[in-house]
């Protein structure tokens, strides 16, 4: 008898081990691959309500790491920007900076400014808009992105249209100049040279994360100003255009502390915002200082990112081969490299 109760205590103890695998074999195992993180080659399992980093249904929460966490704990996140969330910029641009105090910078129509500028990377914005005749300044939206990352120069645009339609990909892309053919289709993908720079599209159309390699992930949503908005903001939009724009969400990784940029100025260890509390729509200025020549110039009046001494950079790293850790192993056995 006391045989039998030994076997069955096995065969449960069996049974129960098992189990956990199973759970443990259907989630992802997420890591962070670059040193200055605390979560450095910690292997942290997936929840169960967001068990995959990439799942195939494009609505699906999906499961995130803050590598900047002392917890490095997993958790879920929906794809799409957040707008209220810290380092957002969407709307007739307002900015959540990363102290969490929104803000509004307007800028001007058809011209560019350096959203963040550090000394690994540069990313700039061009605005689109427009200026009613009772207006004393433009409207504007955030149409496009550029992206200077060592050699690279990556451009995220939304496209123009007379009308919304969502079953349209709004989105276009070039790399270094020349148009970039990223497939429709949720989770196509687009991996820049030594996986430096790469593009997923996180819904079939109008969505896309862009990733930096240990430098910045930006989530990217194309929507139009709708007539709703133009009734509640008197933006008077006209018949023809839509003002497409893009929503976009921001998570650097290593920012020096003299990042700046109309939203890297608030990741200064120093930052004060200098909108005032209580105030509505609080309106930082600083056009003049953060304006570039094109979406893609490196200049303006702060901006501390030159593409040589980047590139310079980013290639003695690569004298040693590049791996790519962002996949991960459904089986619970951590990160998955490939050069």
């Amino acid at each position: 008898m006391g045989i039998s109760s030994s076997n069955s205590l096995m065969y449960l103890l069996l049974l129960f081990t098992f189990s956990e695998l199973q759970i443990i074999a259907g989630k992802d195992t997420l890591s962070c691959t670059f040193r200055s993180s605390p979560c450095f080659r910690r292997k942290a399992p997936c929840p169960s309500e967001c068990p995959l980093k990439s799942p195939s249904d494009a609505k699906a929460k999906v499961c995130f790491l803050d590598c900047d966490s002392p917890t490095c704990e997993t958790q879920c996140k929906t794809r799409k920007p957040n707008c209220n969330g810290r380092g957002s910029a969407c709307l007739d641009p307002r900015f959540v900076g990363a102290d969490g105090t929104v803000f509004y910078f307007h800028g001007r129509r058809n011209e560019h400014f350096a959203l963040v500028s550090d000394v690994n990377f540069q990313i700039n914005a061009r605005f689109t808009g427009l200026r009613p005749a009772t207006r004393t300044r433009d409207y504007t939206w955030i149409q496009a992105l550029g992206i200077l990352f060592g050699s690279h120069k990556l451009t995220v645009e939304a496209t123009p249209a007379a009308t919304w339609d969502g079953e349209i990909d709004h989105l276009k892309f070039s790399h270094n100049g020349k148009e970039l053919v990223v497939p429709e289709g949720h989770l196509s993908a687009w991996r820049g040279p030594q996986s430096q720079l790469r593009i997923e599209r996180t819904s079939s159309k109008n969505g896309v994360t862009v990733t930096l390699q240990e430098a910045a992930e930006i989530s990217v949503n194309v929507v139009p100003v709708t007539r709703e908005d133009s009734r509640t903001h008197n933006y008077q939009i006209p018949d023809d255009d839509c003002f497409a724009h893009l929503e976009v969400q921001f998570r650097f990784h290593g920012l020096s502390n003299k990042v700046d940029g109309v939203l890297g100025r608030t990741y200064q260890p120093d930052f004060r915002n200098p909108a005032r509390l209580g105030v509505a729509m609080p309106v930082l200025g600083g056009e003049d200082r953060y304006r570039t020549a094109s979406l893609v110039s490196e200049d303006c009046g702060v901006c501390l990112f030159a593409a040589k001494q980047a590139s310079e950079k980013m290639d003695s790293v690569s004298e040693y081969g590049v791996l790519d850790c962002t996949g991960v192993a459904n089986g619970g056995n951590g990160i998955v490299c490939r050069r």
